[in-house]
C-alpha cells in the first residue's frame, strides 16, 4: 500500500536555490481512487501542500533580493530641456552682474556602478540568514506533504472501515432476515409460537438502525476524503457531483521497528526537526548581522557623464569618467548592543524550540509504538473471535433447527458474530492508522526527494 512519489527540487538559474515543481492542475479526476492514486492526486492538489510551496517561493524571492545587494549597483539618470526664451538683460544685479536667461536645447546623461567592499559583515550575514531560512521553508513543505499525506491515508482508511461495516450490517440482515422467513414458515405449520416470529421481526427490526448509521458514515467518510486529497466539487451545479469510488481493502502489514531504532531514525529524519534546525543557523547568522553594526561601510563607485557642449553638435559634447570611493560609519554603539541582545534572545528560543521538539518527537514515536503493539494484539483476539462466533452460530442454527436450543441462543449468537467482526474490522483499522501514524513519526516520508546537483538538503 506504501507509494513512492517523485518531488523533484529543480534548481533555478542565477541564484542556485531550489523550487518545487508542482504538477498542473488537471480536470480529469478519475472515476477510482486507491490508496496510491488518492495520494498521488493530493500530491498535486492538497491546499496545504499548495501553501507550502507558495511560501517557498517567497522564501526564493528574498534569497534573491538580499544576493542583490552583495552584487553592483548600476544607476543612470538623464534630462533634457527645450527653451525658446530669448537672452535679455534686465538691468544690474548683484553688483552691476547681468541676469541671463538662457535658450535653446540642454541635455545631460550620466551613470554610476556602485560595490559595496566592505560592510562588516552584515551583507553575507543577511544572505546566509535568508538561505538557511530558506532551507526551513524546505523542510517545512515536507513537513506539510507529509502531514498532509497521512490526513489522506488515515481518512482512505476511514472509507474502507465504513464500507466494510456496510458490508457487515448488510450480512447480519440477510441472516436475520434468513430466520425471520424461517420462523415464519414453522409458525404457519404451527411447530413455534407466534411470540418467536415476532421475537424475529424486532430483531430484524433493530439491525437496520446500525445499518443507516454505517450507510451516513461512509458518505461522510468519503466527503473527508475528497476534501483532505483536495478534490473540489463540480462548478457545474447542473454536472453530477458524484463521488468517485475508493477502492481497497483493509489489510495488515506487519511491522514494528525496534524502540532505540525508531527513536534513531525520528532524530535524523523528521523535517521538524530539521526545520527548527536551520533556524537555529538563521539565528547565529543574524547575530552576525546585528555585530554588524560596529563596523564602517565602504563602497567604490565609478560613472561617467556626457552634457551637451557649446554647440549642438554631439561630437562637441562635455564627457568625463570619474571613480571614487565611499564610507559610512553611524556610531551608535547602545542601539547595536540591544540588537546583539535580541539576536542572542533569538538564538536561545530557536535552540528552546528544537529541544522541545525533540522531546515531543520521542513522546510521538512511543505513543505510536505503543498504539500499533495494541492493535496488533488486538488482531490476534479478534481473529480467534470471530472463528468462535461463525463456529458458536453454525452450531446454533444447527440445533434450532432440529429444535435443540431456543430461538433467543441463535439470535444471541449472531448477534456476538457481527460484534466480533465489527471489532476485528476496528483491528485492522486501528493497526494500519498506527502503523502511518509511526512511520511519519519516524520522518519515514511517502515522498521521495530527487537531489538535484548536491545542493538540496531533502530526505531520501
Amino acid at each position: 500500500m506504501k507509494i513512492r512519489i517523485l518531488l523533484a527540487l529543480l534548481l533555478t538559474s542565477g541564484t542556485g536555490s531550489i523550487v518545487p515543481t508542482a504538477p498542473a492542475m488537471t480536470d480529469n479526476v478519475p472515476d477510482r481512487f486507491d490508496l496510491d492514486q488518492a495520494l498521488a492526486f493530493a500530491l498535486d492538489h492538497n491546499f496545504a501542500i499548495r501553501r507550502a510551496r507558495e511560501n517557498l517561493r517567497e522564501q526564493e524571492g528574498i534569497v534573491t533580493t538580499l544576493t542583490a545587494a552583495s552584487l553592483p549597483n548600476v544607476s543612470a539618470t538623464g534630462s533634457f530641456q527645450k527653451s525658446n526664451l530669448q537672452p535679455f538683460q534686465a538691468g544690474t544685479l548683484n553688483a552691476g552682474q547681468p541676469v541671463i536667461i538662457p535658450s535653446g536645447r540642454f541635455w545631460r546623461m550620466n551613470f554610476t556602478v556602485r560595490q559595496m567592499v566592505y560592510a562588516g559583515g552584515r551583507i553575507r550575514s543577511a544572505i546566509n540568514t535568508a538561505k538557511h531560512t530558506r532551507e526551513a521553508a524546505v523542510f517545512g513543505l515536507q513537513e506539510t506533504i507529509n502531514s498532509a499525506l497521512l490526513d489522506v491515508r488515515t481518512r482512505f482508511y476511514t472509507v474502507l472501515l465504513a464500507r466494510e461495516q456496510i458490508r457487515v450490517q448488510e450480512q447480519n440482515i440477510e441472516m436475520l432476515q434468513h430466520q425471520l422467513r424461517d420462523t415464519t414458515e414453522r409458525f404457519e405449520a404451527g411447530s413455534v409460537s407466534k411470540f418467536e416470529r415476532l421475537r424475529a421481526e424486532v430483531a430484524l427490526a433493530n439491525a437496520q438502525p446500525p445499518l443507516i448509521k454505517a450507510r451516513n458514515d461512509y458518505r461522510l467518510a468519503t466527503h473527508e476524503l475528497r476534501q483532505a486529497i483536495g478534490l473540489a466539487p463540480a462548478r457545474d451545479e447542473s454536472a453530477s457531483d458524484q463521488a468517485p469510488e475508493f477502492v481497497g481493502s483493509l489489510t495488515i502489514e506487519a511491522s514494528k521497528p525496534e524502540v532505540s531504532t525508531a527513536l534513531a531514525t525520528a532524530r535524523t529524519r523528521r523535517p521538524e526537526l530539521l526545520r527548527l534546525a536551520k533556524l537555529v543557523d538563521a539565528a547565529e547568522a543574524g547575530e552576525l548581522t546585528a555585530r554588524a553594526g560596529y563596523y564602517p561601510s565602504i563602497a567604490l563607485t565609478a560613472g561617467g557623464e556626457l552634457r551637451k557642449g557649446p554647440t549642438e553638435s554631439f561630437s562637441d559634447s562635455r564627457r568625463g569618467l570619474r571613480i571614487g570611493a565611499e564610507g559610512q560609519w553611524t556610531a551608535n554603539p547602545r542601539a547595536t548592543v540591544g540588537k546583539i541582545r535580541q539576536a542572542e534572545s533569538l538564538i536561545k528560543q530557536a535552540r528552546l524550540a528544537l529541544g522541545a521538539a525533540e522531546l515531543a518527537v520521542q513522546v510521538e514515536v512511543r505513543r505510536a509504538l505503543s498504539s500499533l503493539e495494541e492493535a496488533t494484539e488486538l488482531i490476534g483476539a479478534t481473529q480467534q473471535s470471530v472463528e468462535q462466533a461463525e463456529e458458536a452460530v453454525r452450531i446454533a442454527l444447527t440445533r434450532y433447527q432440529t429444535g435443540t436450543t431456543p430461538q433467543l441462543d441463535l439470535l444471541q449468537s449472531q448477534v456476538a458474530l457481527t460484534s466480533a467482526r465489527t471489532n476485528q474490522l476496528r483491528a485492522y483499522y486501528s493497526h494500519n492508522v498506527a502503523l502511518a501514524r509511526l512511520r511519519t513519526a519516524m520522518g519515514i516520508s511517502e515522498v521521495e526527494y530527487n537531489e538535484v546537483a548536491g545542493s538540496a538538503p531533502m530526505q531520501p
